[in-house]
């Protein structure tokens, strides 16, 4: 087997409903620019808050490519 390098990046998806949308939203997102996503980790979830009520579930996620051999 070949050699292979990813890269990884963390992103933020966020959802009204949940923090299930909220990862999906973020992956959905970054398969439209980055191609050949390999693995996706949830490292961090929380809510943004207003006036004490839940706003926008949050996901935090780190997620690897694989680099193309240009």
């Amino acid at each position: 087997m070949a050699e292979s390098v990813y890269k990884v990046i963390e992103i933020v998806g966020t959802s009204t409903d949940s923090w299930e949308k909220a990862a999906k939203a973020a992956i959905d997102r970054a398969s439209k620019s980055l191609d050949d996503l390999r693995v996706a980790e949830v490292v961090q979830l929380d809510v943004q808050l207003d006036d004490g009520k839940i706003e926008a579930y949050r996901a935090k996620l780190k997620v690897s490519f694989k680099y193309r051999d240009d």
